[in-house]
């Protein structure tokens, strides 16, 4: 009996868990509001025992697959970008699309390689670093455009359709995970100059893919089965069974008030987190506390109640201002 059949979270368990999930519907996740738990709620292990970081290949296979899953989520750069006032910085990383040693708005994943030392013997871990969907996520408490949803399932998700590309979600979350490209997205349609500078972009946990049945494609992907996903209270009690069968560590249970991925390793995250220098792109593996925990119930309400209106009234009057160009170009067809 193999390690999958014997968690119980192989594939066929996995599409009996999402579909529960597509029949409780999608409804949304509010911060301060308690989601009950339930077989629909997923969540996710990487095992760090098991990863090799596909060391065979030019580009490890979850950034492989994860790149070609979410090729086409940005759409084509207005060019040239709209550079902002006062801060006259753009970022734009659609030359650099092929970047996957660091998370980019078109990299949702990446694997550090980290060479610690285990009772005075040298050992490579290879830990795949990526949007951990945070239970009480900062990200969507701080968000004044509502752009960014934790959903009854666990995915935290961003809406590209509403992001200013504010970067408020970033500055928050203990990792930096969110990554912006300027020159896409709502804000060039109103003032692209003074209000916004792109959207932010980040792992979804393949919100598609999972809709659809399907696993995410990086679980799918990885040919050692150090990732999984499943119903959380399995996913949870498969973690701790691991780390205890190695005498291992989990991380990720208690960070940022709780998240809805679990990491496993034989290695204390301290020692790999000393390999980790914190920079763009690349975060660290420190032990992260929940930030603005104290705002959750009341800061989105407060944050929201005017700029619900702003963003309601503004996205108004861009709806009329295109219907108004539409009856406009159809009256002059009418009187040609």
């Amino acid at each position: 009996m193999n390690e999958e059949r014997k968690s119980g979270l192989n594939r066929r368990s996995f599409l009996k868990a999402a579909a529960g999930v597509a029949a409780a519907g999608s409804g949304l996740y509010r911060p301060g509001r308690v989601i009950a738990a339930g077989e629909g709620r997923l969540a996710t292990l990487i095992d760090l025992n098991l990863c090799d970081g596909c060391v065979d290949r030019e580009i490890p296979a979850c950034v492989a697959v994860c790149k070609d899953v979410n090729k086409d989520k940005i759409p084509p750069i207005h060019e040239p970008i709209p550079v902002p006032w006062p801060r006259k910085a753009v970022e734009d990383w659609s030359r650099r699309r092929e970047v996957f040693d660091r998370l980019t708005p078109y990299n949702f994943i990446y694997v550090h390689r980290a060479e610690v030392e285990v009772e005075g013997r040298p050992r490579t871990v290879f830990v795949p670093r990526r949007c951990l969907h945070c239970d009480n996520p900062a990200c969507a408490t701080i968000c004044p455009f509502s752009a960014n949803h934790k959903y009854e399932n666990g995915a935290v998700v961003i809406d590209p359709e509403l992001c200013f590309g504010g970067a408020k979600c970033k500055s928050v979350c203990p990792w930096e995970i969110p990554q912006r490209q300027s020159g896409v997205g709502i804000y060039l349609h109103i003032l692209p100059n003074l209000a916004g500078n792109g959207v932010m972009y980040k792992c979804d946990l393949c919100r598609e893919r999972l809709a659809a049945g399907k696993l995410p494609g990086c679980i799918e992907a990885c040919p050692r089965q150090a990732m999984l996903i499943g119903p959380r209270r399995r996913i949870f009690a498969q973690a701790e069974e691991r780390a205890k069968a190695m005498s291992g560590y989990i991380y990720g249970k208690k960070e940022n008030g709780g998240t809805s991925t679990l990491y496993v390793s034989p290695v204390p995250f301290d020692a790999l987190n000393a390999t980790m220098k914190k920079q763009p792109g690349r975060p660290d593996m420190k032990a992260e506390q929940r930030r603005m925990a104290e705002t959750d119930r009341m800061g989105k309400a407060v944050l929201q109640a005017p700029l619900y209106g702003i963003a309601a009234g503004v996205a108004g009057a861009f709806l009329s201002l295109s219907r108004r160009k539409a009856r406009g170009k159809g009256g002059e067809k009418d009187n040609e």
